[in-house]
């Protein structure tokens, strides 16, 4: 009997520890990368104002609208 309630003890342990990893994912993890996913979707279909052609300058960031958005810009991550 005391194997069994060892054994119980155990499958209740790793229970609660996965259970703990799940929640740490989703309420982590997760909104950061769904973030993530979002600002990538909205770049890749963003108009973006050219880099300006200075020597010298790397255009790390560029001014982006979304196509008949004007009004609210947003800077997405040069690519090229």
């Amino acid at each position: 009997m005391k194997e069994a309630t060892g054994e119980l003890n155990m499958t209740v342990i790793v229970l609660t520890l996965v259970g703990l990893l799940i929640a740490l994912f989703f309420y982590t993890v997760w909104p950061m990368l769904r973030g993530n996913f979002v600002s990538e979707t909205n770049c890749s279909k963003a108009i973006c104002e050219p880099c300006p052609s200075i020597a010298g300058n790397t255009c790390k960031t560029r001014v982006c609208h979304m196509p008949g958005d004007e009004a609210n810009t947003f800077e997405c991550v040069n690519k090229g």
